[in-house]
C-alpha cells in the first residue's frame, strides 16, 4: 500500500505541475516555436515588461490584491472575533453556513449577481459604475469567508483566560483585544491575509464580470488567448507562478 500510495502521489504531482514545468521551460524559448526549442534567450520577458498596456495591468491586479487583501483582512478578522464570541451554538452555526455560501456558489454566479447589482446601482444613480471599486467589493466579497476560517481556529486555541486576565487588569475588551488577543492569532491573521491576496491576484471570472474598463493581468490574458498566443503569455504566466510560489513559501 505505501508503494502505492507514493506511485499515486507522483502521478498526481506529474499532472499537476508537468504542465507549469513546460510553460516554464518555453518562456526562454529563443524562437516563437510553441513546440521545438531552439535555444535559451530572455527576449520574451523582455518583450512582455517593454508592453506599456502588461505592466498597467500589472499595477492594476497588485493595487486591486493589495487593497482587498487589507480590507477583507480586517473585516474577516473582526467577523471571525463577533462569531467566536457568539454563545448560541445553533446561531453560530447558522452564521457559518451563511459565510461558507460564498465559497461554495460557482464563481460565475457570483460574479453576473454581483454584475447585476452594480448595474441597478449604476442605473439608480444614472451612469455606470463599474471599474476599480466594484472590483474591490467583488474581491472583497469572496475574500472574507477565507479570512474567516484562517482566523477562528486561532481564536479556538487561544487560552480564553488571556484577554479576561487583560480586563482584570483595566484594559477595556478593545484594548484587550490588540494588545493581547491580536498576538495568538496573528498567524491566522497573515495567512487569511496571503490567501486573500493570491485569490485576488487570480480572479478571473468574478472580475470579468464587475471589472468594466478596469483591466486586470488575469483579464489581459485572457484577451490574448483569443489571438496567436505568443510565448510572452508564458513569461507573464511563470512570473507570476514565481510570485505566488515565494509568497507562500
Amino acid at each position: 500500500m505505501k508503494i502505492g500510495g507514493k506511485i499515486y502521489m507522483t502521478i498526481i504531482f506529474v499532472l499537476l505541475y508537468a504542465p507549469i514545468i513546460v510553460l516554464m521551460f518555453f518562456s526562454f524559448n529563443e524562437s516563437n516555436s510553441m513546440a521545438v526549442f531552439t535555444g535559451f534567450s530572455l527576449k520574451w520577458y523582455r518583450e512582455l515588461f517593454a508592453k506599456e498596456e502588461t505592466i498597467n495591468s500589472l499595477m492594476n491586479t497588485l493595487i486591486l490584491a493589495v487593497s482587498s487583501s487589507i480590507l477583507a483582512t480586517a473585516i474577516g478578522t473582526a467577523a471571525a472575533v463577533g462569531i467566536h464570541s457568539l454563545k448560541r451554538r445553533h446561531l453560530k452555526s447558522l452564521v457559518m453556513n451563511v459565510t461558507n455560501i460564498p465559497m461554495m456558489n460557482p464563481d460565475i454566479v457570483t460574479g453576473v449577481s454581483l454584475m447585476l447589482l452594480f448595474a441597478f446601482v449604476g442605473t439608480l444613480m444614472h451612469h455606470g459604475i463599474l471599474g476599480f471599486w466594484t472590483l474591490l467589493i467583488a474581491h472583497v466579497t469572496f475574500n472574507i469567508p477565507y479570512v474567516i476560517l484562517n482566523v477562528l481556529p486561532r481564536l479556538k486555541q487561544m487560552n480564553r483566560s488571556l484577554p479576561e486576565a487583560a480586563m482584570d487588569l483595566g484594559c477595556t475588551p478593545v484594548q484587550a483585544f490588540f494588545k493581547v488577543e491580536i498576538h495568538e492569532i496573528i498567524p491566522g491573521i497573515a495567512t487569511g491575509m496571503l490567501m486573500a491576496f493570491t485569490l485576488s491576484l487570480d480572479d478571473f471570472v468574478i472580475s470579468y464580470f464587475t471589472c468594466g474598463h478596469y483591466q486586470t493581468l488575469p483579464i489581459l490574458i485572457y484577451t490574448m488567448t483569443k489571438k496567436t498566443v505568443t510565448p510572452d503569455t508564458y513569461a507573464l504566466s511563470t512570473l507570476i507562478f514565481i510570485t505566488v510560489f515565494v509568497l507562500l513559501i
